[in-house]
């Protein structure tokens, strides 16, 4: 049913897959206050049961900011949708008379499986709209009620169009597991979650290509040439703002968990306002080796140094160079965000995927092409050594057209 359906979703104009995703960020708005019940309803469970920590508490919460800014992200994806599907992206000449063509495509039928966070859950489907792929579904069950709204709100939304059977909400564990099996229904799994959830599913996928992450142990290297302004404000999403990097969002999968300072700065008015800004957020920190053998009273020693604290904690490691810091980067690291704040040319983001889709996964990262060759009664023998034409293989300019 999914995938019939999400035929006909790819097949709609890039407007009206525009006018889906519109619609879903005008109700989440609209329905704000039904969603905050259902979120308040969740998150007083979570905290009864006591089997989640703060960090997933953190991620499991709603509010009227999120929700907004949720609404103003669906927006932009509306926008960018415009001219995803049907893109021509490179055009040859193979003979006269005979061109192929590359074209953007969907995937086809994705299983997104997501761990505590409810506004997961119209991110990916405003993303699977935008690309015209079917999408199933799985949150965890502490946002059951949350997640239950949400993809009612996604079925109203898609019903303009009438395809509301292209994101489908899957209810229990086990029904995940046979997902996972069936290889001839779904084209590509998504685990949002913990290394451990991506393991698994991994591990239960049987022939299903899944799409990844490892953990977010990421990096801060502040630079013996590093600017003031620029180490106490680093931030996440543009790495040119060490205060955001950890304490915007602690429990986010690209926060700073481990600082990594150059020797030549500890003990300089760079190092105090850095311990400063960090003891003022209230971050408890612990030391790694090195920067404990510095120290005649110190933080608690860290016990390992690749830990993903998820919280208001973080290690202090003392490296010699740029390049011991690339070296720590890489050995305890988990290539997923990392920053070298220095005024001496230097700034690095890394992420983990290896396939067809790196780094931080958006409407792009959900296409795949196919190739069109488009003649008139060729066949192949016209090319063989006997035959009348010859290949030319030249490229042809590629015009702004979408054959959706």
């Amino acid at each position: 049913m999914a995938r019939i359906a999400g035929r006909v979703l790819a097949s709609l104009l890039p407007e009206e897959r525009g006018e889906i995703i519109c619609r879903l960020a005008e109700l989440l708005t609209e329905k704000k206050e039904d969603i905050l019940n259902a979120n308040k309803r969740d998150v007083e469970q979570a905290k009864a049961s006591g089997r989640l920590s703060l960090q997933l508490l953190n991620r499991l919460s709603l509010s009227t900011s999120k929700l907004n800014s949720l609404a103003i992200g669906l927006r932009q994806i509306a926008v960018s949708s415009r001219d995803s599907v049907g893109r021509v992206l490179r055009r040859t000449r193979v003979a006269n008379n005979l061109e192929l063509e590359q074209i953007t495509v969907p995937i086809g039928v994705l299983l997104v499986i997501f761990e505590s966070r409810p506004d997961c859950l119209p991110q990916v489907s405003a993303l699977a709209i935008a690309s015209g792929n079917a999408l199933l579904l799985k949150g965890g069950k502490e946002a059951a009620y949350t997640n239950k709204i949400l993809h009612q709100l996604c079925q109203e939304a898609l019903s303009i169009h009438g395809v509301q059977d292209a994101i489908q909400l899957v209810s229990t564990r086990e029904e995940v597991e046979d997902l996972c099996h069936l290889n001839k229904l779904i084209d590509l799994i998504i685990p949002r979650g913990s290394s451990e959830l991506v393991r698994e599913i991994q591990k239960a996928a049987k022939g299903i290509p899944v799409l990844g992450h490892s953990e977010g142990i990421c990096h801060v290297y502040v630079d013996s040439e590093a600017s003031i302004e620029k180490a106490l404000n680093i931030g996440k999403q543009d790495l040119c703002r060490v205060k955001d990097s950890k304490c915007d969002y602690p429990s986010a999968c690209n926060a700073m968990e481990t600082l990594l300072i150059h020797r030549d700065l500890l003990r300089t008015p760079m190092f105090d306002q850095i311990i400063d800004m960090l003891r003022t957020e209230e971050v408890k920190i612990h030391a790694g080796p090195k920067f404990a053998s510095y120290l005649t009273f110190s933080p608690s020693e860290v016990k390992s140094l690749r830990t993903e604290y998820g919280e208001l904690e973080c290690c202090i490691e003392v490296v010699d160079s740029m390049q011991d810091a690339v070296d720590h980067i890489h050995k305890y690291g988990s290539s997923h965000t990392d920053v070298i704040v220095t005024e001496n040319g230097a700034e690095v983001g890394i992420s983990t995927a290896r396939i067809h889709a790196r780094g931080p996964v958006g409407l792009e990262g959900l296409l795949t092409t196919k190739w069109v060759l488009r003649g008139q009664g060729h066949t192949a023998a016209d090319f063989s050594e006997q035959g009348s034409m010859k290949y030319l293989h030249e490229s042809i300019p590629v015009s702004h057209r979408n054959l959706n």
